[in-house]
């Protein structure tokens, strides 16, 4: 099986690169400047017209949609133990990474990307207030969720990461998250696994270069 992940650093690729390594998966990962327009190439629109990462390449055909790739990961390395062993859990995990893509996900674009949701003269500030109204909802659900446990459920699932990349994200853009500390301590757990840290570092490799360039 050949696998390579299509990553831009500071997205939500993040997720399915720290599920691959989880799963010791062999894989190769082409890194993509969506500041620079790459994903808007020809090349790239060819394997993902949604203009997006991530994208999976599995044996030449491309999966798209973070949710799915995370379920295709966890279905192919089961050993790696991706999601929780319940019947009933998996399903709450997998609401629960929906939430995060259909929800939390859009509400972090109102701050980089006011346009994409007004495009009125002046209105830039009004859309990042309402974004940060917005994810203040959002994380005060999860703050409830992680009182009192280390993760979302009895042991780590890619959910955590999931989670942890969208707050890492809001963290980013300067938004005032003192009320939050379960999510802050959530956040550090996540951080230190050794997955995550490698790709950290990759992001800021990656990062480094595309700078240069």
């Amino acid at each position: 099986m050949t696998l390579t992940l299509y990553y831009a650093p500071m997205t939500c690729a993040l997720v399915p690169y720290v599920a691959l390594l989880e799963a010791r998966a062999t894989f190769d990962v082409r890194a993509f400047n969506t500041r620079a327009d790459h994903h808007l190439t020809p090349e790239f629109l060819a394997i993902n017209p949604k203009h997006k990462v991530p994208v999976l390449i599995v044996d030449g055909r491309p999966l798209t949609e973070n949710v799915a790739i995370q379920l295709w990961i966890d279905r192919e390395f089961q050993q790696a133990r991706l999601l929780p062993d319940d019947p009933w859990d998996r399903m709450q995990a997998i609401s629960l990474m929906s939430w995060i893509t259909s929800t939390i996900h859009p509400h972090l674009t109102h701050n980089p990307r006011p346009e994409n949701h007004c495009d009125t003269p002046g209105s830039a500030d009004g859309v990042r207030r309402v974004g940060a109204r917005l994810l203040a909802e959002d994380f005060a659900i999860a703050e409830q969720q992680l009182a009192g446990r280390e993760w979302f459920f009895d042991r780590w699932t890619t959910v955590d990461t999931y989670f942890y990349w969208a707050f890492r994200r809001a963290i980013s853009f300067k938004l005032d998250l003192a009320a939050f500390p379960h999510c802050h301590a959530h956040r550090a757990r996540v951080e230190a696994q050794a997955s995550v840290q490698q790709v950290l570092e990759y992001e800021k490799t990656v990062m480094a270069r595309f700078a240069s360039a």
